[in-house]
């Protein structure tokens, strides 16, 4: 069983939800945010199963930096803005074969192992 957690290292859920995997000797791929981005192909499995608003946070530092309080994108500008400023997303998003999860959400996790 392995894992697949996007997200960065200073986030406190990020954190978590690696700290939950490793106590249950779960194999854990990371993809560190701040080094590379998500693809727009995995951002866009998350958004078909939670939807673009889960995706965002929306009190995030970044989020506020660029203005984007007032925005009315359709989803597919969302995508693209997500892509381009992984800063804005609610981590982590945490992948297990065609299970997801979004911010900390231990018990869909404990489902999962």
């Amino acid at each position: 069983m392995q894992v697949q957690i996007f997200g960065t290292k200073g986030c406190r859920d990020t954190r978590k939800a690696e700290r939950f995997f490793k106590e249950r000797r779960v194999k854990i791929h990371f993809v560190d945010l701040r080094q590379k981005a998500a693809s727009k192909g995995e951002l866009r499995r998350f958004i078909q199963k939670f939807g673009t608003d889960a995706l965002i946070d929306r009190d995030a530092k970044r989020f506020r930096n660029l203005g984007l309080q007032q925005a009315h994108y359709g989803d597919a500008r969302w995508l693209e803005i997500l892509a381009e400023e992984p800063g804005i997303l609610r981590t982590p998003l945490v992948r297990y074969g065609n299970e997801l999860s979004v911010g900390h959400a231990p018990e869909a996790w404990e489902g999962w192992v």
